[in-house]
């Protein structure tokens, strides 16, 4: 108690009020061009606070971390584009939202989403570390893979009733996932000659292409004089959501945050992986299944909850046990080095204080993305009255710059184009983009622990289904598919019906 007091008289020190919405400010503006992730935000403002005190410091890392997450969501619903991998589960049906001319209403539910995983996620860092941690410890390779494979579960879900098609799409992901050198053996794979390729495919590009580049081609026969829509500026901010609606979207949002703690504690996964699964899961436990795809305010917030759900909760075992949950912790982890925090289990002994004033802070956070999201929310929903062959090229533009700034390489867009190019056929061809993605995302991860796996039990498969939690998650998995199977059929021997 003396530690949580501590922290707060900490907290309320009148410039940490400050860094907090510039933060934010940062990490949404960041998180919303394509190419610009949160990681990116997070290396380029790290020199900013080498003058700070700790605890400033890290809470304007904290907010550009939770913008970036949030502002993803913005570019995944208005041009179909995720600014972060975390937010390609929100294409599902904010794009298809805006398509329906429900742009402000998608973006209000993105926000509503985002800042109540983000609150509850916060809550689960301040009074469910420890016990969390613990449980995370139990996971070897074995309950990864079957994680991996859970996830890969989803595809049987987003395959539009061609389950064919959506396999062929994750075999492409995972063919995508295996280029570049051997986690395992350091042997290069399917370079085809190309050195440049050692490093693999950034995920990051990949998303640039499947979406944005194809998205942009696809329109490639848009008439100025025929397919303009002229939106007025009172029907977008008119859109509002409803009390119904919210009452529908407490359950998802719930799951979403549920999942978004479990599956954001687990070192190595990250808010992307969360936000398919709960994508999944709310749409099997739904009532109307067939409506998700089209339009769904409750696919919104499901993946957006759980995708800010994992923000705190990738922080459990990084202060808990000095293991980053992903990519931006890690980059976090260095942060709170520099200013002389080492984080793991004594951590919360040598400087409680500093530390409660943080996770504190991470609460505040999520309450001020929520109040600047709703001052901006209306300016991002006009975006769609800009017209198709105006925002087109701007669209363009922003990948390009976005891509090439990833690794600094002009390799990188060539990659862009090939995958846009691809994509644009396979879309063309009613392939759905999505299975190749959760390919890509869960490929390496896969990969990398069943191998460990066999080297661990000698080469036998038992060691799946002897681990509890392992056989869980195999066991959830095969659910899952039968149960979109079992639905599918019912759905089409009632059409046989009518």
């Amino acid at each position: 108690m003396e530690q949580f007091l501590g922290g707060l008289e900490i907290l309320a020190q009148w410039q940490n009020f400050l860094v907090i919405p510039l933060g934010l400010a940062i990490g949404i503006v960041v998180g919303a061009i394509p190419g610009l992730t949160s990681d990116l935000g997070l290396i380029l403002c790290i020199p900013l606070t080498y003058s700070m005190d700790p605890t400033m410091a890290i809470l304007m890392l904290l907010a550009i971390y939770c913008g970036g997450t949030y502002g993803g969501s913005i570019t995944a619903i208005l041009i179909n584009t995720p600014g972060t991998s975390a937010n390609a589960a929100t294409l599902f049906d904010g794009y298809p939202m805006t398509v329906k001319g429900k742009a402000f209403k998608a973006l209000q539910m993105a926000l509503y989403a985002s800042t109540v995983g983000g609150l509850i996620s916060a809550l689960a860092l301040l009074f469910l570390a420890p016990p969390i941690a613990k449980i995370t410890l139990l996971f070897g390779p074995a309950e990864y893979f079957a994680l991996a494979v859970f996830g890969l579960s989803v595809i049987a879900g987003v395959s539009n009733n061609s389950i064919f098609k959506g396999l062929i799409g994750a075999c492409i992901g995972l063919f995508m996932a295996t280029v570049g050198t051997d986690v395992i053996s350091g042997t290069a794979r399917f370079i085809f000659g190309q050195r440049k390729l050692m490093a693999g495919i950034d995920l990051i590009i990949a998303l640039i292409g499947l979406f944005a580049i194809s998205e942009i081609l696809m329109k490639s026969q848009y008439n100025p004089k025929t397919d303009h829509k002229t939106i007025s500026a009172s029907a977008i901010t008119k859109d509002k959501i409803t009390k119904d609606e919210y009452r529908r979207c407490r359950k998802p949002i719930a799951i979403g945050s549920l999942i978004g703690v479990i599956i954001g504690a687990t070192p190595g996964t990250g808010g992307g992986l969360a936000a398919f699964i709960a994508y999944n899961q709310t749409k099997q436990l739904s009532k109307h299944p067939e409506t998700f795809g089209h339009g769904e305010i409750e696919g919104v917030a499901a993946s957006e909850s759980a995708n800010n759900g994992a923000c705190g909760a990738t922080m459990i075992p990084m202060l808990t046990l000095g293991v980053p949950g992903d990519g931006s912790t890690a980059i976090l982890m260095g942060a709170f080095m520099f200013h002389g925090m080492v984080p793991g289990p004594t951590l919360f002994s040598e400087q409680g204080n500093v530390l409660y004033a943080i996770m504190l802070g991470l609460i505040v956070v999520n309450v001020f993305m929520y109040i600047l999201g709703s001052g901006f929310t209306r300016f991002y929903a006009h975006i769609t009255r800009i017209p198709y062959e105006i925002l087109a090229p701007i669209v363009l533009t922003f990948c390009i710059a976005g891509s090439y700034s990833t690794n600094n390489r002009v390799y990188d867009i060539y990659i862009i184009l090939i995958f846009g190019i691809v994509s644009y056929f396979l879309r063309r061809m009613d392939f759905q983009l999505v299975p190749i993605l959760l390919g890509m995302v869960l490929g390496p991860l896969a990969e990398k622990n069943f191998r460990r796996a066999m080297v661990v039990s000698g080469g036998s498969a038992e060691i799946f289904f002897t681990r509890p939690i392992s056989c869980a998650f195999i066991l959830i998995a095969v659910g899952s598919v039968l149960l979109f199977a079992w639905r599918n059929y019912k759905a089409r021997s009632k059409a046989k019906q009518a």
